[in-house]
């Protein structure tokens, strides 16, 4: 009974004690936890600047801590600058090598030791440079897989893609465009002025943006942009090419060399059928830029059938006779008019060699200057000229009343308002009769008017041969009106229709034509209506 007591009252003890400690231990936790900052009043430090002070010396130490940021970023930006100078050496590196490499297959290019970044790089460029078409063509299915160049001067950029807002010769509005014009321009000054081992300074010709004729450009969007640039040599009838291509990348000399074309003759091959008055025309400048400024002309003329021949022939003989002018032919064939039979009979009857043949219509203009484009922009074996020409529109639209015409040169204009680029024609056409004979030639089965320039183009298009595609400025389609017989296929007189619609006047002038009869009616409803104010 004690017992049990005992163990009771031990019991209540050990609950007291263990009461007691909790207790102690809260006490404890109270006393001595810290306070918390809002409680807290601030202890001043000795000698600290209080009120307005206080906020100075805040600033000063906010700012000092901005300097440090902005020097940790300074030293960045520095270092990110010597990784680019590092990657742009490499680059540099890699052009070099492809500058040696030009024309040659593009092998051994790097040395064993090179990086295997370098060597990464140095592959991506080569492969696009091998896949661009810069020193051979791609096959291509048809005419609208072509990618067309655009032709640049110093202010003007000669383009094909208007629409309704762009015009077809206009000065580079977007400033990349020009940056990116003028940064080609300056390196390929650049390089023709660099003086190279072996050249006489005082027989060097120094060139200058003046001697800068015309480039053309085009962008392959999966491989890069390539440039063909042409400057005036150092003699008459000289010029020197330069040649780049940007990978998406820095820009890239591929070539640079000098072209005499003081001993290319062009044969140029007219295919005609009665229409003596336009060939009278034809010849009135034939005179001025074949003869008087050029003088590397043979002209060919195949005429079809009888009638208005002796005109023809006395135009020629005429010319031949005031100008001492001899090398031409004229040759007769007494059946149906077909300009692909004439073109083939023309190109295939010269017997000097291998001539520049340019196929040419009697309503086409053109200048010394284009002559010589035709002479850059084709070589045997390798590269064929396709001029995308001005067509005039029909000037009555343009100018008025008869009166109002201005002569001819005075209307070749490059506007939006007085013509178009013909990028669906394909008949003016430059290239060497080798490339001609081996091509094939023309379909002769085609009759009349159109096709067989169009089957023409496809074959070189099939063919490894660069068809250079480019608007000329010095190549004109003069207007005449246009007339479809009554006797072509179905889908040659379509072709003749479409191309009939489309020579006589711009959308905005064929436009006012439609909405004559409103204009008239709204003009005169104004008229009566101020003579009713006055009244």
């Amino acid at each position: 009974m004690l017992r049990r007591g005992h163990v009771a009252w031990a019991s209540r003890v050990g609950v007291v004690l263990v009461v007691a400690c909790c207790c102690l231990s809260l006490l404890y936790v109270l006393a001595c936890s810290p306070r918390s900052d809002e409680s807290r009043a601030p202890l001043p430090r000795a000698n600290a600047p209080t009120g307005k002070d206080g906020f100075q010396a805040l600033l000063q130490e906010r700012e000092e801590q901005h300097r440090h940021y902005i020097s940790s970023l300074k030293k960045q930006i520095s270092q990110l600058k010597e990784a680019l100078q590092e990657r742009s050496e490499q680059l540099k590196s890699v052009q070099d090598s492809l500058e040696r490499a030009a024309g040659a297959p593009a092998v051994g290019l790097l040395d064993g030791a090179a990086e295997r970044g370098h060597a990464d790089l140095q592959e991506f460029l080569r492969t696009q440079l091998g896949r661009a078409e810069v020193h051979t063509g791609t096959k291509l299915p048809s005419e609208y897989a072509v990618v067309p160049f655009e032709s640049f001067t110093l202010q003007k950029v000669y383009q094909l893609e208007t629409g309704l807002t762009r015009h077809p010769e206009e000065k580079p509005v977007r400033k990349d465009r020009r940056d990116e014009l003028s940064e080609t321009l300056e390196t390929a000054l650049q390089a023709l002025n660099t003086p190279r081992d072996g050249d006489s300074t005082q027989q060097r010709k120094v060139h200058s943006p003046s001697d800068f004729i015309e480039g053309i450009t085009r962008t392959e969007k999966d491989k890069g942009t390539l440039y063909e640039l042409t400057f005036r040599g150092d003699r008459s009838h000289e010029f020197r090419r330069l040649v780049f291509f940007r990978p998406f990348g820095p820009l890239m000399k591929v070539k640079s060399e000098k072209v005499d074309t003081a001993s290319m003759l062009i044969n140029i091959v007219v295919p005609l059928a009665k229409r003596a008055d336009k060939f009278r025309q034809f010849m009135h400048n034939f005179r001025e830029v074949c003869v008087r400024q050029d003088g590397r002309i043979h002209l060919t003329v195949v005429y079809f059938g009888k009638d208005q021949m002796s005109e023809v022939k006395g135009i020629l003989e005429n010319t031949s006779r005031e100008i001492n002018f001899k090398n031409f032919t004229l040759i007769q064939l007494n059946e149906e008019f077909s300009r692909g039979r004439g073109l083939d009979v023309g190109a295939r009857a010269w017997k000097g060699g291998n001539i520049l043949l340019f196929f040419c219509d009697v309503d086409i203009y053109f200048t010394a200057e284009f002559l010589d484009s035709c002479r850059l922009n084709t070589q045997p074996g390798k590269k064929v000229f396709y001029p995308v020409l001005f067509s005039q529109y029909n000037p009555s639209l343009i100018y008025g009343h008869h009166e109002n015409i201005p002569p001819i040169e005075q209307q070749l204009v490059i506007k939006k308002d007085t013509g178009f680029w013909r990028d669906f024609g394909f008949g003016m056409t430059c290239q060497y009769r080798s490339d001609f004979i081996n091509i094939g030639g023309f379909d002769v089965d085609i009759k009349g008017w159109g096709g067989e320039d169009v089957h023409l183009y496809r074959k070189y298009l099939h063919s490894n041969l660069l068809v250079v595609r480019a608007p000329s400025r010095g190549l004109f389609h003069l207007w005449h009106e246009k007339r479809c017989a009554d006797e072509l296929p179905p889908e040659q007189y379509k072709m003749c229709m479409q191309s009939k619609a489309m020579n006589e006047a711009s959308h905005g002038q064929l436009g006012m034509l439609f909405f004559r009869h409103e204009i008239e009616a709204h003009l005169r409803k104004q008229k009566q209506h101020g003579a009713g104010k006055k009244t």
